[in-house]
């Protein structure tokens, strides 16, 4: 799939008919019960949209007079129409960059951040290899192919075929920033050539089922019993820590990173009151049953 969209629309049927305007809390108003109503417009990371699709649909049963259109397509695609003003919610699987923040701004549009959940970005393998845990060195210098063999990390003496997603997805920003580059800003290093890049966590998980010798990673809500987790640890002094909710939420695991819907300023009206319900207990309840990290309660 080049490029993967997925598109619930949750509405009176009226909904279809209403005229789009300019509303300082999204791409156009969001008045509760008014004749006429427009779908709230939520667009972005695939990472995302399981949940976010999962979200509309129990909502609907709270507010069945409240649309919710979710679409996939990536983070920076989520990012792109937030900036242009066609979305009312943009779905991240990484923080704003400081150059998408300034356009937005020129736009008349101020971001603001708001954290639904937390992803434990699992490490991934075919089951038939034999290598159980990685360093977070060992796996920046796997994915810039300066470890090419299996064989230099305690596995079978085979070459690596590296496997990420596509660049415009946020999964692959956040992993080439904290992994690859390790955090640091000057660090200059990218994926390697050879990296096969993958439109969708289904591309990632299709090629790891299928190749003996390949390695990927993806949101740990995506992987099945048909990969294999990799245990990760910081540094060799550090315990190899497996991803699952637990670690994500105590943060021994060291790749866990936050889950984000932006808006054009502080919402109100109904997607004030749809992203308050999501970060409640009960839209976390259903971050949890789609195998991603809740956030903590108060």
């Amino acid at each position: 799939m080049a490029f993967v969209a997925l598109v619930l629309l949750l509405a009176l049927a009226s909904s279809a008919a209403c005229t789009r305007s300019t509303s300082s809390s999204g791409a156009a108003p969001d008045d509760a019960g008014s004749e006429g109503q427009r779908a709230i417009q939520n667009k972005g990371s695939d990472t995302l949209v399981n949940l976010a699709l999962a979200w509309a649909e129990a909502y609907r049963e709270l507010r069945p007079d409240v649309a919710i259109a979710v679409t996939g397509g990536g983070s920076g695609t989520g990012i792109a129409a937030l900036i242009n003003g066609t979305v009312d919610i943009a779905n991240a699987s990484r923080e704003m960059k400081e150059g998408e923040v300034e356009q937005a701004r020129a736009n008349g549009i101020e971001p603001v951040e708001h954290l639904v959940a937390i992803d434990a970005l699992a490490v991934i393998v075919n089951p038939a290899n034999p290598v159980n845990q990685l360093t977070i060195d060992q796996i920046a210098d796997i994915y810039t192919a300066r470890i090419t063999n299996w064989q230099e990390v305690g596995g079978d003496d085979a070459p690596i075929i590296l496997v990420s997603r596509e660049t415009n997805s946020g999964t692959h920003v956040y992993f080439l920033e904290e992994v690859v580059r390790q955090g640091d800003s000057e660090n200059s290093d990218i994926f390697a050539p050879e990296t096969l890049l993958m439109p969708s966590s289904v591309g990632i998980t299709s090629e790891i089922q299928r190749n003996p010798h390949a390695i990927g990673y993806d949101g740990l809500g995506y992987v099945t019993e048909h990969e294999k987790l990799i245990a990760v640890a910081p540094d060799t002094a550090s315990p190899y820590v497996l991803p699952s909710v637990q670690s994500g939420a105590d943060g021994s695991y060291a790749i866990a990173r936050g889950l984000y819907m932006y808006t054009a300023g502080e919402p109100t009206g109904n997607i004030a009151d749809f992203i308050t319900w999501i970060v409640s207990p009960a839209g976390q309840q259903i971050v949890a049953d789609l195998g991603f990290v809740p956030l903590p309660q108060e």
